[in-house]
């Protein structure tokens, strides 16, 4: 059998590249979706393509009921995991005394609770395999340094980083590494209303990053060459920290 690996928030931007990347690899992804199931299935048809194959799954990654009922039941009946992508993610921008409950709430209970609803009933299942393993949680640079009007997203991907800090330790004698990778910006649907030209002129290399630089990052951390990297930040960002 395949090496199978979930991939969060599958359907579009980095999760989606992701999945395109990994395709040819011969690994048997789970393309996971909370909305938009048409991008999914097209997703899913893009990795046939490409010469991969997979499955699709739904759920609400902030929803730690449906998150686990989804997961288990896909474990129990194919087997664990050896990879996890934790990608799914959302923001809600605005200056901090701007920023209402709700606003703070919705994004940190997406990006820093989801990671958690993801991994938890994965990991049992992957130590109980006996086998290598491969976790890698999308941060952001904002999770590093900040940035205006992002104090929740900033918040939550700094967490997510204490999460990874914690976790590989915990199942480095099992096999098991725990990495993250940061974005900085990158051409998604989340960019898209960014204003470009003053964006550019803090970046060194004078360009957006696009979504495959990412994934192919991703690609070399699920590989057995990376056996050795675990508990890593590791930026993708055009030298931006």
């Amino acid at each position: 059998m395949n090496k199978r690996i979930l991939i969060t928030g599958a359907s579009r931007g980095i999760g989606r590249a992701i999945a395109l990347y990994l395709a040819p690899l011969g690994y048997d992804l789970v393309l996971h979706y909370n909305k938009n199931s048409a991008a999914a299935e097209q997703t899913l048809k893009d990795v046939i393509s490409a010469g991969g194959h997979g499955k699709i799954i739904s759920f609400d990654i902030s929803n730690r009921n449906e998150t686990a009922e989804a997961i288990t039941a896909d474990i129990n009946e194919n087997g664990a995991y050896y990879g996890v992508v934790c990608n799914a993610g959302i923001n809600a921008d605005a200056p901090f005394p701007a920023m209402d409950g709700d606003m703070w709430d919705r994004v940190i209970h997406t990006n820093l609770d989801g990671a958690y609803n993801t991994l938890q009933p994965c990991i049992m299942p992957m130590i109980s395999a006996r086998a290598p393993g491969r976790i890698i949680v999308i941060s952001s640079i904002s999770g590093i340094i900040g940035n205006r009007g992002q104090a929740n997203y900033a918040a939550s991907k700094a967490g997510i980083i204490g999460l990874v800090k914690s976790l590989a330790p915990e199942l480095a004698r099992r096999n098991i590494t725990v990495n993250a990778v940061a974005p900085g910006v990158i051409e998604t649907d989340m960019t898209t209303d960014l204003p470009a030209d003053m964006v550019r002129d803090a970046i060194p290399m004078r360009r957006f990053g696009k979504p495959h630089e990412v994934a192919s990052l991703v690609a070399y951390l699920m590989s057995d060459d990376a056996s050795y990297i675990t508990r890593q930040v590791i930026s993708v960002n055009g030298g931006m920290v």
